[in-house]
């Protein structure tokens, strides 16, 4: 059974930076066989799908987090990274790194949670003002 972790999570003030990132048991983000992700979970809310990676790297965001947030993957390390910048308080969270598969391909990364079959077990960021 495939599984996720993450790690990198913390306490920031707004406007700090911060670097998420997911390791996997298996080989989930070196090749083309996994749609893979990171989405969040605010207390009280819905899960919130906020970017994801196709397996030829097109990435998509929410628009709550584009132009501040970047997903990558090393595909050496096997490992999959959210970089946070310009954070806010809202964006305090707990946050999941997520993949979809084994498929034939993944040609289009899901920003919905729902498509997600493997997820880790989160980091906690926290965003003061």
């Amino acid at each position: 059974q495939v599984q996720l972790e993450e790690s990198g999570g913390g306490s920031v003030q707004s406007g700090g930076s911060l670097r998420l990132s997911c390791t996997s048991s298996s080989s989930v983000f070196t090749g083309t066989r996994y749609c893979m992700g990171w989405f969040r979970q605010a207390p009280g809310k819905d899960p919130e799908g906020i970017a994801s990676m196709n397996d030829g790297g097109e990435q998509r965001y929410s628009e709550s987090v584009k132009g501040r947030f970047i997903i990558s993957r090393d595909t050496a390390r096997n490992s999959l990274y959210l970089q946070m910048n310009d954070l806010k308080p809202e964006d305090t969270a707990m946050y999941f790194c997520a993949a979809d598969g084994p498929l034939a391909r993944c040609a289009v990364a899901s920003l919905r949670t729902w498509d997600y079959d493997i997820r880790g077990r989160g980091t906690q960021v926290t965003v003061s003002s």
